[in-house]
Parts: structure tokens; C-alpha cells; sequence
């Protein structure tokens, strides 16, 4: 029988039995590894399922084994407490992300393997080794410790998805200091919405960067940054478009090359420090309906954990200089702006190669072009190919041959998520790769279709690398995951939609979120749907409600259906809120009225994102204007230039309509869902309680334009 290990420090060999396959997927080993260190064995991949999400504590003692995971003291329990939230995990462990991923620098550099791999739409390739990403890492945190870094301490970039974010992001966690980022695509509102919550004590930056053939200079935005944010004590800036005369104009910042490029005795000794399993890493961003982004803190040891398992054992991606998964190289397009960015990255976690493209990956306005990305890939070797549903569905449309790209012959996988993938699309992509199948694999190429959020940082509902296929469905919830459809009686259902719950605690699961002292916001945000203990117990029941609510997502769900009583099938079917989950990217619609309705012209706003069961995002704005004023395209051209610089381009909506008025509740909230459920087809009655309404009357109008949309598109 061949050798089991863990992804984390790999010393298998592939086994050499006849008929056999030389890749024995991870979750196989992982499955073999347990009967053969603790007897347990499964029937069937349900019965793994359920046995993970009932017997918490060992099934996430068997990770913690299983990954070979690092601690200099002990931890007194696994889950401290079953409670959501505050459910505490690993009480006494210590542990740190930088220090996880750079105990692979040694036997992944001999091994002749680089760390990163990247590029970027001006052909602009480099390799960083593990060594080389060992001493940036140490010259750069030792830098932040000079300017006053501290454990605890915020640090925020304005970087685009290149090796130096990656550096800095590791410098900033080995020092027990807090990360936090976002992409220079996002306006100077957009971002201080989000880094004047944490008060950062250090900007990381760039110059500018290129998207769709033209430079971006962004420096004017860092200025506008430094000025506004007044805990910044210290500036460090990437030459990214190497912009000499306006870095000059810049006073009291350090170039980011400056800051990585000390190589003496302290950078060599430096090592990550030690932190409680639970000690805050990043602050990530997931937009409510109101209000400022939400700021969400996740922990050292709970992203390890959950980042190695699903990326091991769902993602099937191995590590690089492990012999059956040698050479593999991980690729999912993102940008710094979407939690995709922070799973790219946790390939390092598992010593895998991550290989990571800045730019547009459909080419530019004037002349589109999707095949950027599988050029790409096929420049760099990819094995692991991942990207947003929008990004395949515009393959498809654009008639995009993949045999014309170059050599893909070593792609195994394709990852997808972000938005649901239609079963026509993932069908169009299985026969472009069975027309040109350079291996066996190839010809029945494994889609993994996970869904997730930047909330947990992590997937509810992934891949398995060895269950059958179902185009447009994922194959299953994720080990760990204790996740259901609910009705609206708050009951379990299979084969129905209903609302994704997750009834037990995971440890990649919010610490907290900043400014909110005691929890009230991080509660009505996910536990506040249904009462406390109800459907807590694990495997299903009630608890006492000192155990606290299920986690409720805020996606539409269905588990399984008529011919799948165990329930392997799950079809995410768009958002159940009003929060627009644009390409992948969140955004609460509260920001965008921000930027309309600071136009002068414009009295109120609505926004909804149609995005349903695969379906093309739909995203329509309405606007109530001044007395007298008309909308014509001068107007719709500025309010969706004002959209696209303090937001993003990615949230410029698809039409813009002038309306008589916003529908509002007796409280004066927008109506956002009742109308995207009427826009969806559903009848009025069902979705909207007139009497709740401050304004009944205003339905009509969307009544009428909802027969006409359906009218027109036959739904």
C-alpha cells in the first residue's frame, strides 16, 4: 500500500499497483489516512459528510493531524464551546500563515520549483523563488517593525494582484500585524469606506496599473488616501508603472524596492511570530444592503486549517514537490478586490506553485479578446485553472477555440465560482477540452464548481474529485460544512430551494468584525433570521438557546432533488438579499446610491442584480430625478462615470430607467427584494405586503416593467 500524507509535508509516493492511477486524488488519501490511523471508514462520500459535521471535534482534530500542523504549546480542546457565534476553536494553539507557508522553502526550492509565477497583459513574466520570497518577506517585515508595527496593528494596501501584494501580505503576518487590501480598480470613496474603519498605521501602494491596454495612474488617488487617512504614520509605494517624476513628487514615502531589498544576518534569522490560533490575519470586506462594508476579522489558525483542507481535499490541488503531483501549478483569475485573491494565494499554504495574471482578462474595449487567460495558462504551464462563471459564459459567446490557445495539455481542472455556472456553459467548455484532450483526464475534464463568500473566506459547496458530474450543479458540501436548505417554516429541505444554512460552527468563520464592540452587527448580519438553538444540534434538532443561531447565508439553495435522496447535487440560485454580487465582487447597493445620489440631478435610487440559475447578470438602476428633469444620455453617461470612479467599473449598471418613485416600506427602506423577486417573475402578491408599504402606489410602474421584461425574454 503506498504511503499517506499530509499536503502539508508530503512524502508519498505514488502507488505502483497495477491498474491503478498514478494521481491518487486527495480526498482518497485523506480517506485512507483515516482508516488506516483511526479504523474509520465510510460507505460512501454522504456518510463522510455527515460524519465530519457531527462529530466536530474529530473530524477537525483528524485536519489538524492529517495537515501535520505546527504548535510550541498544546491546545486544551478542539471547539473550546459549540456556540455561533463565538464558537472557539483550538484553545492554546499558536500558530502563524507567514510561518506555515514558508516551511515549505527548503524542500520545494530543492525540488527546483518557484513559488510564484506571474504575468500581466504587457507579457511582463517573472518567476520569485521560495528563497527569494523568504528574504522579501523578512527585509519587508523588518522594515515594518522599524516604522512602529506592532502585533495587532492595521496594515492596508492599495495593490494590484502581482508577487509584491503577496510579499507585503506575509511581511504584515509575521509580524502578527493585521492585512487588509483593495484593488486600485475602486475609487478614493470606495476604498476609505473601507480602510478608515480599521485605521491603518501603514499604506502599501502603487503607482498606477495597466487594465485593458491603458495605464492607470493612481497616484492622484494615494494622495487623496494619505490625506484622509490620518493613522497612517508610514507610506511604502510599488514602481508599478515606474512613474519616476510623480514617485517624486510624493514626500516621506519609502519605495517598496528599498524596503525588500535588505539581505544580511537578521533577514536570514527572522522567523514568523508566534500567535494564538485565533490572533486576528485579515480584514476582508462583505457589503450589507446599508450602511458602511462590513469589516470582517478572520484568525491565523482558522484560514490555515480551512484553506489547506478544501484546497487539498475539494480543490484537489497538490503540492508542488509532492512525486504524484509534482510540477502542479494553481491558477484562479482574480483581483485584490475579491476573496478569490486570498484562495489564490493559499496555494502557498500547501507548497504549491501559485501562478498569478494582473489584467484584463477579456482584452480591451476596442478590441476583445478572451482567449488572454488560457494563452496564458498555456504560456506557464497551468494545471489548475480557475475563474469567475461570467468569464467562461464570455468564452462562449465570443466563440473562443481553446485548441488555437497553445499547449493546455496540462490543464486537469477548471475551478469556477462567483456566480452560478449554467449547464450550457460548463457543456461547451468539457467539449472544447474533449475535441483537443491531449490525456486521459482531458477528456472528461473535471469541472470544480465551488460557492462560498469573502464572509468565511472559504466554500460551503465544492468539488469532489472523485464524485460524478452534473453540468451547472456542484457535487457537494463541503466536509466540515454542515450546510442545508431551509424553507420558510426554518426546516431542512432536498430537491426545494431554499435558504443556505450553515447550523454548526467552522473555524474559518468571522472573529469578529471591527467597530462593532459588542457583536450586534456581526448577529443581525448572519444569526438574527431564526431563533437561538433552532436546528443547532448537530445532525439535526434543537438546542438550548444559550448554543446561539444557525448561520444564514444569504443565498438561494437547493440540496439534491427527486433522484438524489442523500443530496450530493447543489444549485446555488443567485443572492436571497438585496447585497449585488457583481462578477464575483460584493457590493452593498448602499455604496452605489452613494454615488448617485450625490448627483445633483437625482432624488433616490434603486438598484437590483437579476443574477438567477446561471443566468447573464442583470443589473438595472432606477432613478427618481428633479421636477422637470429628463434622462437622457448626457445624465446616464455621469451617473455612471460617478459609479465607476468612486466604486468600480464592474458596477456600472447594465440600464439605467428615470421612475416616478422608489417603492419604500412604512420604515422608509427600499424595496430592493421585493422588486428583484417581481423582475424575477414571481407574482406581486407573494412578494410584497402593501400595507407594509409607505408608497403602494409605486408599484405600478414595475408591475408594467416586469410584463414587458417578460414579455420580451419569454420568462
Amino acid at each position: 500500500m503506498s504511503t499517506v500524507s499530509s499536503p502539508a509535508n508530503p512524502r508519498s509516493v505514488a502507488s505502483n499497483t497495477p491498474g491503478t492511477p498514478s494521481r491518487i486524488p486527495q480526498i482518497r488519501r485523506y480517506q485512507n489516512w483515516l482508516r488506516e490511523k483511526h479504523g474509520l471508514s465510510f460507505q460512501s462520500y454522504h456518510d463522510l459528510w455527515r460524519w465530519s459535521t457531527t462529530d466536530l471535534e474529530a473530524f477537525w482534530q483528524s485536519i489538524w493531524d492529517y495537515l501535520d500542523l505546527q504548535s510550541p504549546t498544546p491546545h486544551t480542546a478542539v471547539l473550546e464551546r459549540n456556540v455561533m457565534p463565538g464558537a472557539k476553536w483550538f484553545p492554546g494553539a499558536q500558530t502563524n500563515y507567514a510561518r506555515q507557508v514558508l516551511r515549505h522553502v527548503d524542500p520545494a526550492h530543492a525540488a527546483g520549483l518557484p513559488a510564484l509565477i506571474s504575468d500581466n497583459e504587457k507579457g511582463e513574466a517573472r518567476e520569485l523563488s521560495w528563497p527569494e520570497l523568504r528574504r522579501q518577506v523578512a527585509s519587508l517585515a523588518l522594515h515594518l517593525r522599524e516604522q512602529g508595527v506592532q502585533p495587532g496593528d492595521r496594515v492596508a494596501a492599495y495593490m494590484p494582484n502581482i508577487p509584491e501584494t503577496i510579499v507585503a501580505f506575509l511581511a504584515t503576518a509575521s509580524l502578527g500585524a493585521v492585512w487588509s487590501v483593495c484593488a486600485p480598480d475602486m475609487g478614493t470613496h470606495a476604498v476609505l469606506d473601507r480602510f478608515k474603519q480599521i485605521e491603518p498605521k501603514v499604506l502599501i501602494a502603487c503607482d498606477g496599473v495597466t487594465w485593458a491596454g491603458r495605464d492607470i495612474n493612481r497616484l492622484d488617488v494615494l494622495r487623496e488616501l494619505r490625506e484622509a487617512l490620518t493613522s497612517v504614520r508610514h507610506t511604502v509605494v510599488f514602481q508599478n508603472l515606474k512613474d519616476a517624476a510623480g514617485m517624486a513628487d510624493l514626500s516621506g514615502v519609502t519605495n517598496f524596492a528599498d524596503a525588500t531589498a535588505r539581505n544580511d544576518a537578521e533577514t536570514t534569522a527572522f522567523e514568523p511570530l508566534w500567535v494564538p490560533f485565533d490572533h486576528p490575519l485579515w480584514v476582508v470586506y462583505s457589503s450589507g444592503t446599508t450602511g458602511l462594508p462590513k469589516p470582517i476579522v478572520h484568525g491565523h489558525g482558522g484560514m490555515i486549517m480551512v484553506m489547506l483542507m478544501q484546497g487539498s481535499l475539494h480543490n484537489d490541488i497538490g503540492c508542488s514537490y509532492a512525486p504524484d503531483t509534482f510540477g502542479e501549478r494553481f491558477h484562479w483569475y482574480s483581483s485584490t478586490g475579491w476573496v478569490m485573491w486570498n484562495a489564490q494565494m493559499g496555494g502557498l499554504l500547501a507548497g504549491t506553485t501559485c501562478v498569478l495574471f494582473d489584467g484584463s482578462p477579456g482584452g480591451s474595449k476596442d478590441a476583445p479578446d478572451w482567449t488572454v487567460l488560457w494563452r496564458f495558462a498555456a504560456r506557464h504551464q497551468v494545471s489548475f485553472f480557475g475563474a469567475g462563471a461570467a468569464f467562461y459564459a464570455n468564452c462562449m459567446k465570443a466563440g473562443v477555440d481553446l485548441a488555437a490557445c497553445g499547449d493546455l495539455s496540462r490543464v486537469r481542472a477548471i475551478g469556477s465560482t462567483g456566480s452560478p455556472l449554467a449547464a450550457d456553459v460548463q457543456q461547451w467548455g468539457t467539449e472544447q477540452f474533449r475535441r483537443m484532450a491531449a490525456t486521459p483526464e482531458q477528456q472528461d475534464i473535471w469541472w470544480c464548481n465551488i460557492s462560498g463568500g469573502t464572509d468565511f473566506c472559504g466554500a460551503f459547496i465544492g468539488g469532489n474529485r472523485e464524485l460524478p458530474q452534473l453540468p451547472g450543479a456542484m457535487q457537494c458540501r463541503l466536509l466540515g460544512a454542515a450546510v442545508e436548505a431551509w424553507n420558510d417554516a426554518g426546516e431542512p429541505v432536498t430537491g426545494q430551494v431554499g435558504e443556505l444554512i450553515c447550523t454548526q460552527p467552522i473555524p474559518s468563520m468571522p472573529l469578529y468584525l471591527v467597530n462593532d464592540a459588542d457583536g450586534a452587527r456581526y448577529k443581525a448580519s448572519y444569526f438574527e433570521m431564526y431563533p437561538p438553538g433552532h436546528g443547532r444540534k448537530p445532525g439535526g434538532g434543537d438546542l438550548d438557546p444559550a448554543a446561539g443561531s444557525v448561520w444564514r447565508h444569504g443565498d438561494w439553495l437547493r440540496v439534491g432533488d427527486e433522484k438524489n435522496a442523500e443530496g450530493e447535487w447543489c444549485v446555488i440560485y443567485g443572492r436571497s438579499d438585496a447585497t449585488i454580487n457583481r462578477h464575483g465582487l460584493r457590493m452593498g447597493t448602499s455604496e452605489i446610491y452613494s454615488a448617485v445620489e450625490g448627483i445633483s440631478e437625482v432624488l433616490d435610487s434603486m438598484v437590483v442584480d437579476l443574477e438567477y440559475l446561471g443566468r447573464d447578470s442583470y443589473m438595472p438602476l432606477f432613478v427618481v430625478l428633479r421636477p422637470g428633469m429628463a434622462l437622457d444620455d448626457a445624465l446616464k453617461g455621469r451617473i455612471n462615470a460617478a459609479i465607476r470612479q468612486s466604486l468600480s467599473p464592474r458596477f456600472v449598471p447594465d440600464d439605467v430607467f428615470q421612475v416616478p418613485e422608489i417603492p419604500r416600506t412604512l420604515s422608509g427602506k427600499k424595496q430592493e427584494l421585493p422588486i428583484k423577486k417581481l423582475l424575477l417573475g414571481q407574482p406581486l402578491e407573494k412578494v410584497v405586503n402593501r400595507e407594509a408599504m409607505a408608497n403602494p402606489q409605486s408599484l405600478e410602474w414595475y408591475v408594467s416593467f416586469a410584463a414587458q421584461r417578460q414579455g420580451a425574454h419569454g420568462t
